[in-house]
């Protein structure tokens, strides 16, 4: 479980109540009809710009912004390297022992494949075209919270105008301005809220989990591919070094970069 995602959340909401409960009661800010407007108006809108197949598909990427990245850049070299240098030793069918360890189902897949005697060039391209696939289902995911935080601002905007033609059909009651116009303004803010406090945040978040995924799967492809051309894993931890930033690299043979 990613805490900060829900951290960050929870403490812009618990900071707009407090500055609310501040002022008056919350009550003011609660209204039902500003809300249907814009909640349904967003997804509405959402649904003609895409499918109801891609908003569920997205549902499932979204989920990856409250869960924690599992192993570091650094973790997952260790990790390959030590493969590398059992399947020199022992050979490549030696790796079938490890693959009951292995949790992240692209590592078993790229695993099982060359156990199963798959051309190093061959796996590379497979696991590739996958990492391509994955990546074009994140974007999906974090589009779709870009519009759904572009809609909403905009829903909340007609919720306003909404109100506002109301409230000028009874101008000839003064007291009933003010409250109407809170009304009206609540929609606006409901959309506000929606989008820089939900949507465009959490687009924010699976843009970063989908660089760190991909970024985990291509060393995963790039290591498997060395191991199955028998590199010498000291080699291959120099080459894996490319994707880790200069002051992060620590040699798995005792040595710092």
């Amino acid at each position: 479980m990613d805490f900060s995602t829900i951290a960050g959340i929870a403490a812009a909401f618990i900071l707009m109540i407090l500055a609310i409960s501040s002022g008056g009661g919350l009550g003011l800010f609660i209204d039902p009809p500003s809300a249907m407007i814009v909640l349904g108006g967003t997804i509405g809108t959402t649904l003609v710009h895409y499918t109801f197949k891609d908003l569920m598909g997205a549902v499932t990427v979204i989920k990856k912004a409250f869960s924690a990245h599992r192993l570091s850049s650094m973790e997952r070299i260790e990790q390959i390297i030590n493969y590398a240098g059992k399947a020199r030793k022992e050979g490549i069918l030696s790796l079938q022992a490890v693959t009951k360890d292995v949790n992240d189902p692209f590592f078993l897949k790229g695993l099982q494949m060359a156990v199963d005697g798959q051309e190093p060039e061959k796996l590379k391209e497979m696991l590739d075209r996958e990492i391509e696939y994955l990546e074009d289902r994140h974007d999906r995911g974090s589009d779709i919270m870009v519009a759904m935080g572009t809609y909403a601002p905009a829903m909340g905007m007609i919720g306003t105008l909404i109100g506002l033609v109301k409230m000028l059909q009874t101008m000839d009651d003064p007291s009933t301005i003010g409250p109407a116009m809170a009304i009206a303004l609540l929609t606006t803010f409901y959309g506000a809220v929606i989008a820089n406090v939900i949507c465009l945040p959490i687009s924010g978040k699976l843009k970063n989990r989908s660089y760190n995924e991909i970024l985990d799967k291509t060393l995963i492809a790039e290591g498997m591919r060395s191991i199955l051309e028998g590199e010498n894993p000291r080699i291959l931890e120099h080459r894996l070094h490319a994707f880790v930033a200069p002051k992060e690299r620590q040699s798995h043979f005792g040595k710092k970069k």
